[in-house]
């Protein structure tokens, strides 16, 4: 009863042109930023550690850019409901799709490395762009949340642009049952979430920190020799993005351990510095980190 209700009123607002949900994310920007303070001291910690030679001015300019994007960003999260397939292709646009086309038409399954950068909800518009006479399986891995709801509504606006959902928990099972079923699949991996303490096996680099990262998408790409790239998301302007598909490496089997993952972050670094307020930094990331130089 709760999850209709709710998702009665998740259409009915999504109904609204994106013009309108803009001026009241201005709007909402003053309450969530200065009022509420929604996770402020985790978005100072992780801007001023993350950039120690930007003065607080310009930490400061960065977190209300942050702010801002993310009202966006939920506000086209929930016009996902109901956008028709023509404007989402018009607003989330991909390059370089041909050459994952050519690769998923070889029969050769790909590895997605997405980050929690931009709109990665819309990144689940990709199948739309995809040959259907292909047969290929597209997919997502998301982390179940604890509102049975709420995940309930992101799992059907993830669907609505033909990619299936995969709980976390699941992947293993999912991508043997792909791969013994002769099923070729692209599957999207955001994996710059922080593991739990008793599965770190690896640390990086990362935005002046000693990071422990997830290692799972990197072994499940070398065990069944998928390809592997990376997702590399600009923010045009407000509402507009493109997605540039960018080969991590020619044959990521004969890397060392743990060097696919080194790869993906240094991507995911850059990204993050040409445009720092498009990254997700309510999430405490670095909360098993130590900073380097500290």
């Amino acid at each position: 009863m709760i999850y209709y209700l709710l998702q009665w009123f998740w259409n009915l607002f999504s109904f609204k042109p994106l013009r309108v949900m803009y001026v009241l994310s201005d709007g909402l920007f003053y309450l969530l930023y200065y009022l509420i303070r929604y996770r402020r001291k985790v978005v100072r910690t992780n801007l001023t550690e993350s950039f120690p030679d930007k003065s607080l001015l310009e930490i400061r300019k960065i977190e209300k850019q942050f702010y801002s994007f993310f009202i966006d960003m939920v506000f086209e999260t929930c016009k996902m409901a109901t956008i028709s397939h023509k404007k989402i292709s018009q607003r989330m646009k991909f390059t370089n799709l041909e050459a994952i086309e050519a690769i998923l038409q070889q029969g050769k399954s790909i590895s997605l490395y997405l980050g929690h950068y931009g709109n990665w909800e819309w990144i689940s518009s990709m199948p739309l762009h995809l040959d259907k006479k292909m047969g290929v399986i597209a997919g997502q891995i998301y982390h179940k949340l604890h509102n049975k709801a709420i995940n309930q509504l992101l799992i059907g606006n993830r669907e609505r642009m033909g990619a299936i959902c995969i709980e976390m928990n699941e992947t293993p099972r999912r991508i043997n049952g792909f791969v013994n079923n002769q099923q070729v699949s692209i599957i999207g991996y955001a994996a710059d979430q922080s593991p739990k303490k008793r599965f770190i096996r690896h640390y990086v680099q990362f935005l002046q920190h000693h990071t422990p990262v997830i290692t799972g998408t990197e072994k499940l790409t070398k065990r069944y020799g998928f390809e592997a790239w990376y997702v590399d998301v600009k923010r045009l302007k407000r509402g507009y993005y493109e997605a540039n598909f960018v080969r991590l490496h020619d044959n990521p089997q004969l890397l060392p351990d743990f060097e696919l993952t080194d790869l993906y972050y240094q991507h995911l670094e850059q990204t993050i510095l040409r445009q720092p307020e498009l990254y997700l930094w309510t999430h405490n990331r670095f909360k098993y980190a130590s900073k380097i130089n500290a």
